[in-house]
C-alpha cells in the first residue's frame, strides 16, 4: 500500500469518530466531514508545486507564489459533493467536474450514468473526490475513464479506505497517490467497509 498517504493528527481522528457515531445527526456528520475534507485538502496542497512572481505590498516589492498547475475537482456523485466545499476553501479558483457512478448491488460493480468534466485535464492536477473507498470499483472505473481523457497527474481523496479498495488501486493505478484518514479494517460480504461510518451520502443528505 505504497500509495496509501493517511492524513492523522488527533483533530482527524476525532471527527472520523464522529462520523462513525450512529447517533450523529446530518447537521453534526455534514459538520465533521467538512472539517475532516479540509484537512486533507491541507496535506494534499503540500505535494503543489509553485512558481515565483513579483506582488507588491503596501510597503514593497517582495516575492510571492501562485500554484504551477490548475487544480480540478472531480466529485462522485453524489456523495463526493460533500467534499467539494471544504477543498475549494483551500483552492478556490479549482474547476469542478462530474462524474456519476451508482453500484450495481448483486455485482458490486459500478455504473457510470453521468460525466463531464473541465477541458485541458492534461496541463491539470486532478483530485477525485469520494469519501469511501471500499470495493475500489469506483475509483478504478472513474480514474479508467479520466485517463481516456488524457488526464495528467490524478490524486484520490477519501475519507476511509479498506485495504481492499487501497489494493486494486495499487493494481489498476499505481501512479496515482490515495490521501485518506482511515484504513479501516475489511469489507463486509456485500461490499461496505467495516467498522465504517454508513452510507456518507446518505447521512450527509439525511437520506436515510
Amino acid at each position: 500500500m505504497k500509495n496509501l498517504l493517511l492524513v492523522e493528527n488527533p483533530l482527524v481522528k476525532r471527527d472520523v469518530t464522529i462520523l462513525r457515531d450512529k447517533n450523529t445527526d446530518a447537521a453534526g456528520f455534514r459538520a465533521a466531514l467538512d472539517r475532516v475534507s479540509f484537512s486533507i485538502a491541507i496535506e494534499i496542497g503540500k505535494t503543489f508545486e509553485l512558481l515565483e512572481y513579483t506582488v507588491e505590498t503596501p510597503l514593497e516589492k517582495t516575492i510571492g507564489f501562485r500554484l504551477s498547475k490548475q487544480i480540478v475537482l472531480i466529485p462522485v456523485l453524489r456523495a463526493g459533493l460533500s467534499m467539494v466545499h471544504s477543498f475549494l476553501k483551500m483552492v478556490p479558483d479549482a474547476r469542478v467536474g462530474h462524474i456519476g457512478l451508482q453500484r450495481d448491488e448483486i455485482t458490486l460493480q459500478p455504473i457510470n450514468y453521468y460525466y463531464k468534466t473541465p477541458k485541458n485535464l492534461e496541463k491539470s492536477i486532478t483530485i477525485l473526490l469520494d469519501p469511501m473507498l471500499a470495493t475500489g470499483g469506483s475509483a478504478v472505473s472513474s480514474f479508467n475513464s479520466l485517463k481516456k481523457k488524457g488526464v495528467g497527474k490524478c490524486i484520490l481523496a477519501c475519507l476511509i479506505a479498506a485495504p481492499e479498495g487501497v489494493i486494486k488501486m495499487s493494481k489498476e493505478h499505481p501512479d496515482i497517490d490515495i490521501f485518506s484518514a482511515s484504513l479501516d479494517r475489511e469489507l463486509s460480504p456485500v461490499g461496505y467497509i467495516l467498522p465504517g461510518l454508513g452510507d456518507a451520502g446518505d447521512r450527509t443528505f439525511g437520506t436515510l
